[in-house]
């Protein structure tokens, strides 16, 4: 038996499952059969939509718009059935406790429908929550841009850096892209920032060259005075696609690297640059993808870093955190901030400022959102700028990050 068809397999138990408690739940709320078999055709039709594409879906086309809507849809209607299925499952095993101790009782058992419908509708009542938010995340919060700001002190930053700013972002997955005018408030977003220098960590595209078509004339209004650097991400590659041949592989990545300078990226392949002020400089070094597991480690830090000095003040751009917890962090040529992308925050998550923080990506990468600090030393994680897979952001939402250096 394939693996595909023991993963149909599953998948399919687990969606009867969840469609058994959530037809319980419904049936307490309502005895009408129209909503009751209505219910019951629009998970159908979501489910059917979602195995059709899956099943039918081009490898060669990468994962199109109409694959993360499928993804996107199936996630919307089963996600607040699982909240569904933990509280009427939970009391269905308080209910066979219950007509257990009964059996060796010589009380009268008690009647469970009052209580059994109440804890339906308390169950339908909070798996609304997910629901709505994940909706909401599908509609509004992918293009939900926020600006944090952060202003960071070091001792060995040369003085003419002092107040130096910094927009950082990542992340543009433009193959996700549908609607051109809030990806235009985002770019201008940026430029309001008016920072001295624009830092892109990678993943320009999902998978092809060709999904930055109609996009380039949008981020290449993108301006700062001390100019524009890039580096690639694990998605510019092309290793998520199936190709007729290496060639056509090579082409597209040559054509994704030609898009930096049309937008006016200068890309760092494990290279340096110097950024000069006033007589004075900082070095800005940029790898090629290096990730943990099963991500390429095309990043060569020895390659990018030759001629820059130990004492220099140094930026690093590397798209995968990962990077930094395993080499950078701990390396001797001090790498005093580091800038990275890639998680997204997994585009899932709540986040209150200054009190918490959660998500799932925090089980994967140990860096996932936000700045960390160890050995005196930064690593920003921005969140994004585009989305990936699930055409949507709940709680965790697009970001343009601008970081001020400051001599300490």
């Amino acid at each position: 038996m394939s693996r595909w068809v023991v993963t149909l397999i599953i998948v399919s138990a687990i969606i009867i499952l969840l469609e058994t408690y959530a037809f319980q739940a419904i049936k307490t709320l309502t005895k009408s059969k129209i909503v009751q078999y209505s219910w019951l055709l629009v998970s159908l039709l979501v489910y059917a939509n979602f195995f059709y594409v899956i099943l039918t879906s081009d490898r060669g086309s990468g994962q199109t718009i109409k694959f993360q809507w499928a993804v996107g849809m199936f996630l919307l209607v089963l996600v607040p059935k699982l909240v569904v299925l933990l509280l009427m499952f939970g009391e269905d095993v308080v209910r066979l406790a219950q007509k257990g101790f009964s059996f060796f009782s010589k009380e009268e058992t008690k009647d469970l429908a009052g209580r059994r419908a109440f804890v339906s509708k308390i169950a339908l009542g909070l798996a609304a929550l997910p629901f709505a938010s994940m909706l909401y995340g599908m509609v509004k919060g992918k293009y939900n841009y926020k600006v944090l700001k952060y202003q960071l002190s070091f001792k060995d930053l040369p003085e003419a850096f002092d107040g130096f700013t910094i927009s950082h972002i990542t992340d543009i997955h433009s193959g996700s892209f549908d609607n051109h005018e809030k990806i235009q408030y985002g770019v201008d977003l940026i430029n309001e920032q008016q920072s001295d220098m624009i830092l892109f960590t990678g993943d320009m595209v999902n998978n092809f060259a060709h999904e930055m078509d109609d996009w380039v004339s949008v981020f290449s209004q993108l301006k700062a005075p001390k100019g524009m650097f890039s580096v690639l991400g694990n998605h510019d590659y092309g290793d998520y696609s199936d190709w007729k041949s290496p060639r056509d592989k090579k082409a597209n990545f040559e054509a994704i690297k030609d898009i930096h300078p049309k937008i006016g990226f200068d890309l760092l392949l494990n290279e340096n640059r110097y950024i000069e002020k006033d007589g004075q400089k900082i070095a800005l070094i940029g790898v090629e993808n290096w990730g943990k597991g099963r991500f390429s480690k095309k990043g060569d830090l020895a390659k990018a870093s030759e001629g820059v000095k130990q004492e220099d003040f140094k930026i690093l751009l590397t798209h995968d955190p990962s990077h930094w917890e395993h080499m950078v962090k701990t390396d001797e040529h001090n790498y005093q901030l580091t800038l990275s992308g890639h998680t997204h925050g997994l585009q899932f998550g709540i986040e209150i400022p200054g009190w918490f923080k959660w998500s799932p990506s925090k089980y994967v990468y140990k860096q996932w959102a936000g700045l960390y600090e160890e050995f005196g030393r930064y690593i920003n994680v921005n969140r994004g700028f585009g989305y990936h897979a699930f055409p949507g952001r709940v709680g965790i939402w697009p970001e343009i990050t601008v970081i001020e250096l400051k001599k300490a």
